[in-house]
């Protein structure tokens, strides 16, 4: 598996960072240059069914986290830091059940081991129903996913994956086809038969309900070396809401 990438900077430690479900390698292009200005060689990877990587293959964790390892080993990574965003933070912790020690530190944010429900129903029914090849332009888009999802923010976030195609019409750079028939695999929790000792830090975000005070014990039953960071008025998408309080907490852990 070939994941795209883009590296940000040429001299520092290894840092690689996983999107989100719905996704893409772009979405963290801001803050990953402004990691790589503090010691860092950033590595920011779609991952399979997102962007401009294969959309091919199942969508699980396990084949996910193999892909991580093919990527650090194809880059010739050793002991990078990995951060992972809610469905890439249930990768990098995938990632360290089934390496262990080869990693120097993991960042997850806003998304713990346990299982989750179902979600982005809603979203699923309104991006399948979009008629792509139709629209006009991405207001004609918006217009259309406003009826299921009320929050502008987050159509912006679904609307960055809508590009023109060369031949005419629009399309999507995740699979919505494989998003659909597996997001309920999104939701599958981590299982861990050793704990993971190497340091970790969990970010949430203060109004999101990804990470409960009641997760706590779990997590740490999975990686007892772990510590928490709340970032205050912020929801799930925590790097982009509060991006400033998100770095500072983020390089005062790095840099410790």
């Amino acid at each position: 598996m070939q994941l795209n990438y883009k590296k940000i900077g040429e001299t520092g430690k290894p840092l690689v960072i996983l999107h989100g479900v719905f996704g893409f390698l772009d979405n963290w292009l801001t803050i990953g240059k402004t990691i790589s200005e503090q010691g860092f060689i950033v590595y920011l990877v779609d991952q399979r069914h997102h962007g401009r990587s294969p959309h091919e293959g199942t969508l699980d964790f396990p084949t996910l986290a193999a892909d991580l390892k093919e990527f650090l080993d194809q880059q010739n990574l050793e002991s990078p830091i990995l951060i992972g965003h809610s469905m890439g933070g249930k990768t990098v912790m995938e990632y360290a059940v089934h390496y262990p020690d080869t990693f120097e530190k993991l960042v997850v944010v806003d998304i713990g081991p346990k299982q989750y429900p179902i979600h982005h129903t809603r979203i699923l029914k309104g991006l399948n129903a979009l008629p792509v090849e139709e629209i006009e332009n991405r207001q004609q888009a918006d217009d259309f996913l406003s009826t299921y999802e009320p929050i502008l923010s987050v159509r912006q976030f679904l609307l960055k994956n809508l590009y023109r195609k060369e031949e005419g019409g629009f399309d999507w750079r995740f699979n919505l086809t494989v998003l659909t028939r597996d997001m309920a695999k999104v939701g599958a929790p981590i299982e861990a038969t050793k704990l993971v000792e190497t340091s970790t830090l969990f970010i949430r975000g203060e109004k999101s309900d990804y990470i409960l005070d009641e997760d706590w014990d779990g997590i740490l039953k999975i990686f007892p070396n772990a510590e928490l960071e709340t970032i205050a008025n912020a929801g799930h998408w925590v790097q982009a809401e509060q991006p400033k309080a998100f770095v500072e907490h983020l390089l005062a852990y790095l840099n410790a």
